[in-house]
């Protein structure tokens, strides 16, 4: 049981470092061109449907009844989206800028819904767990809308038209973000019995978050070892991740703290589903710019220790 909590507890960092020396490995290896580019379709293919079964896994364990508005959301989702607006129209006056790599990392972790683990930090940081679900759900609608709504614009495909790329988008959002919601109602209804052992199964969706995450620094980092843009963009990007994810726990823990929901706010706001933000970044934007979700990830990770430790040692502050 040490063992696996130690695993547990260092899971973010296990999985950045075997994601980093699983593509140095694998590139090393003597393989035809074939093998790697049969490879990226599989690891194409794995990331959105491991993306899925984790948000489905967890949405088995919510109780439709459970579910609330609660003034501060509204707040949020307004940040969020307006601000990904805000930055998506920014971009689109100034195509040719040099900051459009960082630009658009912004926009990303703007957007980037809520953790599925968010509700476990709240629930130790004594916060409010209906309210945390019930901003996941909505702010994974939101971004269902947005994303598809803006990117085609901001990021235009050149063997794509407006509408076309507009589909396209929306075709791998909405699976991937609404669906497993969906598909968990579903189960509940219909087939009861089932859902009752999926609610069962919540520490499977760890150990795919665990995965997907190696997976994905893996892919972020075969994207920086290829890439043209200069060093300085790509610090550029390990500090807008950085100042993205201070403004965004400080905003919503004020916003909170209007409506006694301090810490709900707060990690609604800050703690981000960085495996998708780094999905979204190679498969709508410049692969680059994926690198800001796998940054993101360590900030706000080190966030969280921080609260929890503030939490479990209040004598100490």
């Amino acid at each position: 049981m040490k063992t696996l909590q130690l695993l547990r507890d260092w899971a973010l960092v296990l999985a950045i470092v075997a994601g980093i020396i699983s593509y140095f490995i694998y590139s090393a290896l003597p393989l035809s061109p074939e093998t790697h580019v049969a490879a990226g379709q599989a690891v194409a293919v794995a990331q959105p449907l491991l993306i899925f079964v984790m948000l489905f896994l967890t949405f088995c364990k919510i109780n439709p009844h459970d579910l609330h508005l609660r003034a501060w959301h509204g707040w949020l989702l307004l940040i969020q989206g307006g601000l990904f607006t805000f930055f998506g129209i920014l971009l689109m006056l100034m195509p040719h800028s040099g900051l459009r790599v960082v630009l658009e990392g912004v926009m990303i972790l703007l957007i980037c819904p809520t953790a599925t683990a968010a509700a476990v930090i709240t629930r130790k940081l004594d916060g409010d767990m209906s309210g945390i679900t019930t901003y996941t759900i909505l702010i994974n609608l939101l971004a269902a809308l947005l994303i598809p709504a803006l990117v085609p614009f901001v990021h235009p495909n050149p063997d794509l038209g407006i509408f076309e790329a507009m589909t396209l988008i929306l075709g791998k959002v909405f699976p991937l973000l609404l669906l497993p919601l969906i598909s968990a109602l579903l189960v509940r209804y219909l087939f009861p019995p089932l859902h009752r052992r999926l609610e069962k199964m919540q520490e499977l969706s760890f150990y795919l978050w665990a995965v997907s995450l190696a997976l994905a620094i893996a892919v972020t980092t075969r994207s920086i070892v290829h890439s043209t843009v200069g060093l300085s963009t790509q610090l550029w990007l390990v500090a807008v991740s950085l100042i993205c994810c201070a403004f965004q726990f400080t905003a919503g823990r004020k916003i909170g703290s209007k409506y006694g929901a301090t810490v709900t706010a707060g990690q609604a706001l800050g703690q981000k589903n960085t495996v998708l933000a780094i999905w979204v970044g190679y498969t709508f934007f410049s692969p680059v710019t994926s690198v800001v979700g796998g940054f993101y990830s360590i900030w706000h990770n080190l966030v969280n220790t921080w609260q929890l430790y503030r939490h479990e040692h209040p004598k100490k502050h």
